[in-house]
């Protein structure tokens, strides 16, 4: 068992953290405060090679894995959670899926596009009384001639107000249950099509959230992925690999919590000494430390095994639970440190305990993977199925 990171993996770690701290953290807070979305900044990192992570090059890509992807998502949302985003909207989820499902055609229009960040995606699953629960999904796909037919709305979809295309769920034969769920890659400029964006959220300000309503919307019956019926297994294997992203984003900004009380701690003096020197503030940041290294080894096991082609849904869940928890504990911890300035917008540690509380929502909440880790240890539900 080896625990160092091949050279290639380093030199890609120190390309990502330069990036984000030369080109990101300059003006992070400037663009969380104006809720501003920066596109130029994606597409440098499709310069990089930082979407093209687990594309083939034939299409684009780069082909280095998954954990080269979980190292530039930890560096990438270390500064800045808004553009982390961009991981699972562009490539995790609509690239992977049309890579994996979709016709040569679909391959050759979109996957360049999307890996050089020239194009944005998002993913539409979430609706109104769909979140956790898929099956009571309300949307539906008519197929009629050489469209299909998409009605329904979307809910909580990152990116949707500027996005290109959408990987979309929706029910082909509802009377089959999941079985009756299909994916199609839908054209966001397509008539039928609008969308409201979420302007009040906790977090993540420089990242639009929107809802989508489908009204006859015509979807080529070419841009179904696989079959129909297959939509629920497409998913499935989207959200391992979104989770994963999740996972990393939250080592990343409980990182940052981390740096930011350190600096604050061995600088800040009360009663003729900083602050750092007392008890209670090493005990908050030993427990950080402590479950910033545990949430990035299994973060990083998730994506070794992803590497390998092994079946990971344990380990994925695994370790977005507790990166996710351990990103809000140490935003937490930071503010406590902080204390009063912590609670003003002037110090980024406020910025970061807003935007630690998605990863607890987003990709599974952390109550459903305690249910996919727990039914796992029982034996009620295996994790691991290949699907």
């Amino acid at each position: 068992m080896n625990f160092d990171l091949p050279e290639e993996l380093q030199d890609i770690k120190k390309l990502a953290r330069d990036f984000a701290e030369k080109e990101v953290l300059p003006t992070v807070d400037a663009d969380d405060k104006a809720h501003r979305f920066r596109r130029d900044l994606v597409k440098k990192m499709g310069e990089l090679g930082f979407l093209g992570f687990v594309i083939p090059e034939e299409y684009g890509g780069n082909g280095l894995g998954y954990l080269a992807l979980a190292i530039v998502c930890e560096e990438i949302g270390r500064v800045s959670s808004s553009l982390r985003v961009v991981f699972p909207a562009n490539i995790l989820g609509p690239g992977l899926a049309i890579w994996r499902y979709g016709n040569e055609e679909l391959k050759r229009k979109y996957l360049p596009g999307l890996t050089s960040g020239e194009l944005l995606g998002c993913f539409a699953l979430t609706e109104p009384n769909a979140g956790s629960d898929l099956a009571s999904m309300k949307t539906r796909a008519t197929l009629n001639g050489d469209y299909y037919v998409l009605n329904g709305s979307k809910m909580w979809i990152s990116l949707s107000p500027i996005a290109d295309i959408a990987l979309v769920y929706a029910y082909t034969d509802p009377t089959r249950r999941v079985k009756g769920m299909s994916a199609f890659i839908v054209d966001m400029k397509s008539d039928g099509i609008t969308v409201e964006p979420i302007k009040e959220k906790l977090g993540l300000w420089s990242s639009p959230t929107g809802i989508i309503t489908f009204e006859n919307c015509k979807v080529p019956k070419e841009n179904l992925l696989g079959e129909e019926g297959q939509g629920f297994v497409i998913c499935m294997q989207q959200l391992d690999n979104t989770r994963l992203a999740s996972a990393a984003g939250a080592v990343g900004i409980a990182q940052a919590c981390l740096d930011a009380a350190i600096q604050y701690a061995t600088t800040r003096e009360q009663f003729g000494q900083q602050i750092g020197r007392f008890q209670m503030v090493q005990d908050w940041v030993a427990q950080m430390v402590v479950d910033i290294e545990a949430a990035r080894l299994l973060t990083y096991r998730a994506a070794f095994l992803k590497d390998k082609g092994v079946p990971n849904t344990r380990e994925t869940s695994i370790a977005k639970l507790l990166a996710s928890e351990a990103a809000n504990k140490c935003a937490d911890y930071a503010l406590r440190i902080y204390s009063a300035y912590g609670y003003s917008e002037e110090y980024p540690v406020a910025r970061l305990f807003r935007d630690a509380k998605l990863y607890q929502i987003v990709e599974g909440t952390s109550n459903i993977h305690k249910l996919i880790i727990s039914q796992d240890a029982l034996g009620y539900r295996k994790a691991n199925k290949s699907f």
